[in-house]
């Protein structure tokens, strides 16, 4: 991702303003449901009726606030990607030491044991479906992964500015490869049912990571 220019995140069509406290909790409803049953049932299974029923809202109260299932889904992209980043931002500051690194790793690993690995990564599972299909979901995840690595880049950079890696060491590349090995963890930590290749591939990263401190 890094040296091309990177998808705008979060255009302002996709997060309206002026809102009151209860049309904001309404719509955040709205999404929430409609990502429970993405993520159960996939996007092209979930209908805009189906999230009416199971939100307890009326088909008006959607399209007040969704012009049509496709911004709907684009909302859930956006949600899935602030929750991502958000749950990991305590970690991202820490992520420019090799203890830092290992924290995070925990974490990550943490998460799928306690979902008893099931889920894989919301974002990634969009991705997946939509990429093909549409293109300005397939950008909004891109915008949405591109946050996520931000939040490896930035750490592994202070980790080699602070001259703790060795001069030779790219950060952005280790960025992406580190991301790149989570996504390819959770999918066969989805598939199989245990972390076991999660913390293979985590592990085998940061021991690159650290094979490079200086």
């Amino acid at each position: 991702m890094h040296g091309t220019s990177r998808p705008e995140y979060a255009p302002a069509a996709s997060r309206p303003r002026g809102l009151t406290a209860k049309g904001r909790r309404t719509r955040q409803h709205i999404i929430d449901t409609a990502a429970r049953l993405i993520l159960e049932q996939g996007v092209a299974e979930t209908t805009v009726e189906q999230v009416r029923d199971a939100a307890e809202v009326s088909s008006s109260q959607i399209y007040h606030y969704f012009a049509d299932k496709q911004a709907l889904v684009l909302a859930v992209i956006d949600d899935d990607a602030d929750v991502i980043v958000g749950l990991q931002r305590p970690f991202f500051d820490g992520l420019d030491t090799i203890d830092g690194l290992r924290a995070w790793r925990d974490a990550m690993v943490g998460v799928q044991v306690d979902r008893g690995c099931r889920g894989g990564c919301p974002l990634g599972s969009l991705g997946v479906e939509l990429a093909e299909t549409d293109e300005r979901a397939r950008l909004r995840v891109a915008a949405g992964f591109a946050r996520w690595e931000d939040g490896i880049r930035d750490g592994l950079r202070s980790m080699h500015a602070a001259g703790r890696l060795v001069a030779d060491a790219d950060p952005d590349a280790l960025a992406v490869a580190l991301l790149v090995a989570l996504q390819g963890g959770l999918m066969l930590t989805q598939v199989t049912r245990e972390t076991r290749s999660l913390e293979i591939a985590l592990d085998a990263m940061l021991d690159l990571i650290a094979s490079k401190a200086a």
